[in-house]
Formats: structure tokens, sequence, C-alpha cells
């Protein structure tokens, strides 16, 4: 058989295969399999937006909307950023609704980036950070966060890292996969190291709402200042349990969201028409996102203190729905740990190194699943780490 994978360029066929995908793949084989893995709410989306949805399509609502999206969605993204973190932005020139954050990130990157220019990022972090800076033609610079500084993006870290490609610095709080939530002390110097160096700042805040006796900081609510050299990524997937509705959003200045909706034109054209007006009810669904948030504290509760009293030391998460255990007690790697878990026990994890540098040695436990499945996992690690602990 011919090798036509020779027809694909070198920056496809050097991305490296999600180390998500690896496991669940696996495990999509097997029985019995508790996933604590895959970060998506188990919730349903709540009924006032099902049926928001629905009523668009009863409506005839099937057609492109304008590049930017509904006029009426951004003004309500608007008044929710308002409302939720005083940062104002003009809906009809600042916001863009998107297929998703994913593709508000990939929007960001292809709009920034001229090739060779660097991007810092902080990890451990989603794992598509790196790879769309990437694709977009860009430099990755990782710089790992440590669990004794609460997984805190390090200022200083970031200055020594700076360099004359340094373009942009990119944030990710609530972090996906540590649940860390950025202090608003730090934000202040990274904020003030993008001043002084003139760079851009892309915050993915896609768990804003997710979030345990914290308060989230908006990074550009900082100041006026900020918020001219920053792209605010946003959405409805986790906070409103909408994954497979695809919507997101970014914000930024005029003049950065049109080299946005420029390069989406031409890709995708417009977000999901019912997928917006479902959207414009999430906005309205608060008391929703508050049930929601209560479950995922109680579930939060249950597995760092079930991990830790397995001699997993688990940094307690402060926001987003993942805990994120040191498993070398367990005297594995995290791969090797992992690969284990899901044979022996049939639980699956995500081994830390798929998110980068300062991964090493963790695993992400999602608890975005049931109560009584994390007892049950739960229950099947001890029998684990009785065996290898």
């Amino acid at each position: 058989m011919a090798d036509s994978s020779k027809y694909l360029s070198k920056r496809v066929a050097a991305l490296k295969p999600s180390g998500i995908r690896k496991f669940f793949d696996i495990a999509a084989t097997m029985k019995d399999v508790i996933s604590l893995g895959i970060g998506e709410p188990d919730f349903t989306t709540p009924q006032p937006i099902l049926e928001a949805g629905v009523r668009s399509l009863q409506a005839g609502e099937t057609h492109y909307t304008s590049n930017s999206g509904k006029l009426d969605l951004r003004q309500g993204i608007a008044d929710n950023l308002e409302r939720l973190y005083s940062v104002k932005y003009d809906p009809v020139n600042e916001i863009i609704a998107t297929v998703g954050v994913s593709e508000a990130l990939y929007l960001a990157f292809m709009a920034l980036l001229d090739p060779g220019d660097e991007v810092i990022i902080p990890t451990p972090c989603f794992v598509a950070y790196q790879a769309e800076v990437y694709l977009a033609g860009g430099v990755p610079v990782e710089i790992p966060c440590k669990m004794e500084n609460n997984f805190q993006v390090d200022p200083d870290e970031v200055r020594r890292h700076i360099t004359p490609r340094t373009k942009a610095i990119f944030i990710g709080y609530p972090s996906n996969p540590t649940g860390a939530v950025a202090e608003r002390e730090t934000l202040l110097e990274i904020a003030n190291i993008a001043l002084e160096h003139d760079l851009v700042v892309v915050s993915d805040e896609i768990y804003d709402r997710l979030v345990y006796g914290f308060k989230h900081v908006c990074f550009p609510a900082l100041g006026e200042d900020i918020r001219q050299r920053t792209i605010l990524l946003g959405g409805f997937s986790k906070s409103h349990a909408m994954t497979g509705w695809r919507i997101g959003y970014a914000a930024a200045p005029a003049q950065i969201i049109q080299g946005l909706v420029r390069v989406h034109q031409y890709t995708i054209m417009s977000a999901p028409t019912t997928a917006q007006d479902a959207a414009l009810a999430a906005l309205k669904a608060d008391a929703y996102v508050n049930e929601m948030v209560a479950e995922y504290d109680r579930r939060r509760k249950l597995i760092v203190g079930g991990l830790n009293k397995l001699g997993l030391t688990t940094f307690e998460p402060r926001g987003a729905f993942y805990a994120f255990p040191n498993i070398r007690a367990s005297g594995m790697d995290e791969e090797v740990f992992a690969e284990k878990l899901l044979h022996e026990e049939h639980v699956a994890v995500v081994p830390g190194s798929a998110f980068g540098a300062g991964g090493e040695g963790f695993v992400r436990c999602s608890y975005a699943t049931a109560y009584e499945k994390i007892e049950e996992a739960l229950r099947r690690m001890e029998k684990f780490m009785e065996r290898h602990g």
C-alpha cells in the first residue's frame, strides 16, 4: 500500500497525538471502566437552555448569522462580563462568537503570530495550547508551575523566558488539569510584565464560574491598560454543561477582534445559529450553574479526601473539576501508573505528562462524574495501592 502520509505537511506530521485520547481509546474497548479522565460535565444541558435551542429550530433559525455572531448574544456576553467582573466590552466590535473556546484559541494564535514568534505558556496546561501555537507557526515556551507554589505561574520565570521573539503570554485559570485558581497579586505581576515588554496576554477563562470558596479574577478587569492588550476566551461548555453545542467567544479590543474575524470568516463563517440562541438563554441560567457547582464541590471534597487517604498527595483544587494527585508513592511514573490502573482496576485517569512540563509524577482525575462512581473508583484505587504502594 502506498504511503500517503508523505503528503502531509511537516507541521501536521510532527504533531503529537493528544495524551488524553490514548487511554480512552483503550478504555473504550473494555467493560466496566470508570472514567475519571474526560473533562466533560456529566449533567445534561439545563432544560431552559434546551428549550431555547428547540424554539430556535422551530422558528426556522437555520441560517448563517453575521461572522461575529448574533448581536443579542454578544450584547448578553458583554452584559454578563460587566455584571460579574466590572469589565466592559463593546458588543458590536469587541466580541466574537466562536465554535467553542477551542476555535477562539485557534483564532487568537492565528491572528497574533508570525513564524517564529514565541508564546510563554505556564504548564501543566490543557493539551491544545502548545499545539495551537505550533500550528499557527509560533514557538511554545513552557514554564512549569509547582504544587508547592499552589500551581501559580511564577512571574520571575516568565521574565527569565522573555526573548526578542516573545509575542504573548498565555494563562489559563482556573486551571485544567490542576484546579488552581490564580491569585490577584500574581496576575497583577503578569500584567506588569506584559506592559513592560509590550506583550499580548491570551487568557482562557472557560472555567471562570466553577470556583469553590474563592473569587475568580478576570484578567482584563485588572485595568483598562491591561484590557487593551488582552484576548479573553470564554464559553458555555463547562459552566452550563453545553460541550456538544460548541459555543464560545473571544473578547478583545476592536482591532484585535477584527483580526480574529478575518480568520474566522474564511474557516468557519459563523458559529452554529441554534447554539447561539441556546447560549443567550444560558446567560440567564445562574440558578442551574450554582446547583452544578454545589454538586461539583461535594464531589471535590470526596475525591481529594479519598486520594490523600490513599497516600496520593493531592493539591486542593480551587476551581474547574479536576484533582491532580502526586502518584510517586506508588513507585511508578505517571504513564505506568495510568496504564496499570486501567488494566488492573478498570479506572481511567490521564498521565500528568500529557499536560506538559511540570506534570510528571501526577495524574489528572476528573470529578465531573457521578458521586457514586467516584466512590467506586476510590475503592478500586485503594486495592491498587495496597498492591503497589
